[in-house]
């Protein structure tokens, strides 16, 4: 057995975590721009990173360093994502993170991670002079997680005390960003967890993939996949104690909630929807098939006019390349049934039911495939005029 209870502070909430955000002239009105995570020990870290081939330079860096290395250091950047700026973006790197472990000698393997516009080289001097800003010894989770947002409406933040049933317990905590290019092959996002378990190293990489598949790589804004996309996991095994079970149920937990506040914050997005697929043949094929309902644009579309279309519903699972067939297929908005294994349940008083179901902030829509047991829920949001608008005009 074991309890969760929230605690304060975030990313910085685990013993020995330390965290802030500075501004360095990269966004106006003095804004946090730059936030680092500092741990007073080395720790273990393992990280997940985007599926698109174009890795960015933060990215390309982080791969040079040799296998199991440790790090008490990351430094995150936001407007300028270091992305597609070759050799040159890789260097501007080093040079940066030189100047860091010459200002704080103790600082070791330190990692960078870039958030914002793709093709303009790095800033370097301003984030260099953004330094003689940083204190080591602070805690402050709330300036550490608005630095890394971008059109990020609000700043996404989450920590744990895990007691064990012996009243042993662990830390963990996280920040991360993310509202627009968000697709289910991880989303664009930046995500920085920091635990004080003393979690096995062997356990630190699929724990975070199983994780993953059920929160980051199952939700989706519009359908990009970034070149920055980023989970970080840093344990510095202070506390000295940890449960596999435990750790992974708390890891889940703060994923699903920070990858359901992207999915709420997505740009210009008014509501939350979980697409339910149950009764598929195979895993993958609800997995499939849940991910193509949350992408589509005309699903997207009428959920932002509230219009219970569910023929677009149907379409679009149809269209998805998995084993269906109209005559077993059902179609739930909320627990209003509007199409069931080849009737139309879509008189007027149920249209009503089904338009007020999309009223809702946040809804699920189930669809039973019917031939099979397998299941998976993905998480999408509407699409309206609001995400045309930010993104017309995201360099200016």
């Amino acid at each position: 057995m074991f309890n969760l209870f929230p605690i304060e502070n975030g990313v910085c909430a685990p013993n020995g975590f330390y965290c802030d955000g500075v501004s360095a002239g990269l966004k106006p009105n003095l804004q946090p721009d730059v936030a680092f995570i500092y741990a007073d020990s080395l720790c273990e870290v393992e990280a997940i990173f985007t599926q698109n081939k174009f890795y960015a330079a933060p990215i390309v860096h982080y791969k040079e360093y040799a296998e199991n290395f440790k790090t008490n250091f990351i430094l995150i950047n936001s407007k300028n994502a270091n992305a597609l700026t070759g050799d040159e973006g890789v260097r501007n790197i080093k040079e940066i993170l030189t100047k860091l472990q010459e200002a704080f000698p103790h600082i070791t393997n330190p990692i960078m991670s870039s958030t914002g516009t793709i093709g303009v080289q790095l800033p370097k001097e301003k984030i260099i002079q953004a330094f003689k800003q940083f204190n080591l010894e602070s805690k402050n989770n709330q300036n550490a997680s608005k630095a890394i947002m971008t059109t990020d409406r609000f700043n996404k933040t989450i920590a744990f005390e895990v007691f064990l049933d012996d009243t042993r317990s662990f830390k963990i905590g996280a920040i991360c960003k993310g509202a627009g290019m968000i697709n289910p092959t991880l989303a664009t996002m930046l995500c920085f967890i920091t635990t004080d378990a003393a979690i096995p190293k062997e356990d630190m990489r699929p724990l975070l993939i199983q994780a993953t598949k059920t929160t980051f790589n199952a939700i989706s804004v519009d359908g990009d996949t970034s070149t920055n996309d980023t989970i970080l996991l840093l344990s510095n095994q202070k506390s000295g104690n940890y449960d596999k079970e435990a750790f992974l149920f708390a890891l889940e937990k703060i994923m699903h909630k920070l990858a359901t506040d992207i999915v709420c914050d997505g740009e210009g997005a008014t509501k939350l929807v979980a697409f339910e697929v149950k009764g598929a043949k195979t895993q993958r094929e609800a997995e499939i098939c849940a991910k193509a309902l949350s992408q589509s644009p005309l699903v997207k579309t009428a959920l932002f006019g509230c219009d219970p279309n569910w023929g677009r519903i149907a379409s679009t699972i149809g269209a998805s390349g998995i084993e269906c067939d109209s005559k077993t297929l059902e179609i739930y908005f909320g627990d209003v049934c509007v199409y069931h294994k080849g009737e139309i349940y879509f008189d007027s008083l149920n249209e009503e039911k089904a338009a007020r179901v999309l009223k809702q902030d946040s809804f699920k829509i189930s669809c039973n495939i019917g031939l099979g047991e397998e299941n998976f829920v993905a998480y999408g949001c509407d699409l309206g005029y609001e995400y045309v608008r930010i993104n017309a005009d995201y360099r200016t």
